[in-house]
């Protein structure tokens, strides 16, 4: 279980027994783990938006998005701002890319691609939030007036509305297991680690389950590997390579776009 354990507390906040030793070749090992453990962190968004939902659709969004920065400590979130700053700094210089990646201070670059991408995902956990209500029948009047229906009525459905959501974050993680494995890494780091070694019948075996689970919740979301392959293609035409920067961003990018594949009717 060494593995899952790592897997674990690299990618979210949650509690999980402490290891009396760590070698970093294990990360390879742990990233058999990512899809399953982004499910956890499905899991820990899909509650917090049916609790806030039973008050307002908007507070169960806001609340699905802290639950999302809790559980993964923003770790996701601060690649995408190191790459936006790094990206804008750069002006074709690799070295200087490197450079301004490595920097732990947040420029104007970074504050904004974090910005838009949290405005982003609290819409449209919004809106996946109205369109589960419209398809088990609640209108959003009708749903909080006060001759509504019971709110220990109400999870019932919502919660099998909302349970694609679940898939999003295990999409996206798994995504980084091919992107360590197929890019070249621009810098020592934790994506380099991963690339160490690749355990491709657990990336398929995962790849297979989530279609399947897709197939059935959602539709849709059988396009997802489309916007893994997207963000692959940036970094090989855009970078020539990753970074655990560059994992991370894609994370969040592929997230927010699945996000938008929910919306598709189905």
């Amino acid at each position: 279980m060494r593995s899952l354990i790592l897997a674990v507390q690299f990618l979210t906040r949650l509690p999980t027994p402490q290891l009396k030793a760590f070698d970093a070749a294990w990360l390879a090992d742990a990233a058999r783990w990512f899809a399953p453990v982004g499910l956890l962190v499905g899991a820990v968004v899909w509650l917090a938006m049916l609790a806030g939902s039973l008050l307002d659709p908007w507070l169960g969004a806001l609340l699905g998005l802290l639950a999302w920065l809790w559980v993964t400590g923003g770790l996701h979130l601060d690649g995408l701002a190191d790459l936006a700053d790094a990206q804008g700094a750069a002006h074709r210089s690799r070295e200087r890319f490197l450079e301004v990646l490595k920097d732990p201070h947040l420029g104007s670059f970074g504050v904004m691609s974090m910005a838009m991408q949290l405005i982003a995902k609290l819409v449209l956990l919004m809106l996946l939030l109205k369109f589960a209500l419209a398809q088990a029948g609640f209108s959003q009047g009708a749903l909080y007036s006060p001759d509504a229906l019971r709110l220990s009525e109400l999870p019932d459905g919502l919660a099998a509305n909302l349970a694609p959501l679940l898939l999003v974050p295990a999409w996206a993680r798994l995504f980084t297991v091919a992107w360590s494995a197929t890019l070249p890494s621009l810098a020592a780091g934790s994506g380099e680690r991963f690339a160490w070694r690749t355990h491709w019948p657990s990336f398929w075996l995962s790849a297979a389950l989530l279609a399947a689970a897709s197939y059935w919740l959602a539709p849709p979301l059988l396009l997802a590997p489309l916007a893994g392959l997207w963000w692959w293609a940036y970094l090989k035409r855009k970078l020539g390579g990753m970074t655990g920067d560059c994992l991370g961003a894609g994370i969040e990018l592929c997230e927010s776009l699945l996000l938008l594949l929910l919306l598709i009717p189905h």
